[in-house]
């Protein structure tokens, strides 16, 4: 059965609301701070599940919009960056980046002992290890047809798929609990200087901003300057591409709306950038809520029972590996203190489910407990720009290793 890109989207839509339902009438989920879209999109996945098993057919998404969210998502965290707050984040960025790329060399040998464990080819271990957990289901299709064809691991795509599955699954109900774990342990809470609210200057120009509220003319205007990135980012893309150079699109936009934010209001003083706005918010907040609803509404259970063995063990000792070392490695060095807490429950869903998951993760926390701005600047950045990249030389170098 095939569900159409429109109805993919309204369906996503439906099931945020289901979790929204959730969240209000479930105290488990609230005190846990487990996402609207998590619990929607897992409900709805099951449903998709009794489905195929009573009529025998499978339910394919076309997920078109879904991919397109992403790149709006991604574009609307660099649009909200402020090159003062990225000094300002800078020595917190880069022992976050030290932090994540020592994991992810400790989650490509967990991956390659399982695969070993196994009787699997050594190659498999990438697809049990950074290619489907922190690099998500993207990452794991573009690496499938190699680890297939060049590596002789049968149904190679189709393995880092299904551990990319119950991994977004994981990182999405764990997140919350650690949070909450550190945060009542230390009885941590925001900094004062978290909760002001510094209103910004009505800015003269084309495109003045009204005022703080959210109308018509503020969405217009966030969305005019998110277009503006994504095509500078699709045009940079391209250019990557043609050199060799692979990306996911939403990097280069992510980087274009950096660029945009901080160069345009500079050259340009007059004409009001979206930045800091609540318009710009309540897209960023869509794209990721309805991006996330539609991932795991979208998740084929059905397929998973061919390789539930070795899934259940490599996604048990990737956890529990996780959760130590976010305990007592992140946590510890972030500072020990609510913002730390809030980036353990980021990096959770980044060391098992990918970029969207730890924002996510972050998103519900900080909606229960409080603000944590500085966390929102360093994670994106960590893991839309850095990881990605060093991701690629990882998967290389396990490879490398693999085929010895």
């Amino acid at each position: 059965m095939a569900v159409s890109a429109f109805l993919a989207l309204t369906f996503g839509i439906i099931a945020y609301f289901i979790g929204a339902g959730l969240t209000r009438r479930v105290q488990l989920l609230s005190a846990y701070s487990i996402p609207e879209p998590v619990s929607g999109g897992i409900v709805t996945a099951l449903v998709a599940l009794a489905v195929v098993s009573v009529t025998g057919r499978e339910i394919q998404y076309d997920l078109a919009a879904r991919d397109a969210l992403l790149v709006y998502f991604f574009t609307t965290i660099g649009l909200k960056a402020r090159v003062s707050d990225l000094r300002r984040g800078g020595p917190v960025l880069a022992i976050m980046l030290a932090l994540t790329l020592v994991y992810m060399v400790v989650q490509s040998i967990v991956g390659l002992g399982v695969a070993r464990l196994f009787d699997l080819p050594l190659a498999a271990g990438v697809m049990l290890g950074t290619a489907s957990l922190i690099g998500g289901h993207g990452t794991s299709i573009a690496w499938g047809p190699t680890i297939t064809e060049v590596h002789g691991v049968a149904g190679g795509a189709e393995l880092g798929i299904a551990m990319a599955t119950v991994g977004l699954i994981v990182a999405s109900v764990l997140g919350g609990p650690i949070a909450k774990f550190l945060i009542a342990r230390g009885r941590l809470a925001p900094a004062p200087a978290a909760h002001v609210v510094v209103p910004t200057a009505a800015a003269p120009g084309p495109f003045p901003p009204s005022d703080l509220r959210v109308d018509h003319v503020g969405l217009m205007r966030s969305i005019l300057w998110i277009q503006a990135a994504i095509l500078l980012g699709s045009i940079a893309y391209g250019l990557m591409d043609s050199t060799g150079i692979k990306l996911p699109l939403f990097v280069p936009c992510l980087i274009a709306g950096i660029l945009l934010s901080n160069l345009v209001p500079w050259i340009l003083p007059d004409l009001a950038s979206p930045a800091e706005t609540p318009a710009l918010g309540v897209v960023s907040e869509f794209s990721l809520s309805v991006f996330l609803s539609m991932s795991l509404m979208s998740m084929e259970l059905w397929t998973l029972a061919s390789s539930a063995g070795v899934l259940m063990v490599a996604i048990t000792v990737q956890a529990i590996m996780a959760a130590v070392f976010i305990i007592g490695v992140v946590f510890p060095i972030m500072g020990r203190d609510y913002f730390a807490a809030v980036m353990a429950a980021g990096s959770t869903g980044l060391m098992l489910g990918a970029t969207p998951t730890a924002i996510a993760n972050m998103t519900a926390v900080t909606q229960r407990y409080g603000p944590a701005p500085l966390a929102f600047i360093v994670m994106p950045l960590v893991s839309a720009f850095f990881v990605d990249i060093a991701n690629a030389v990882i998967i290389q170098w396990v490879l490398l290793f693999a085929s010895r």
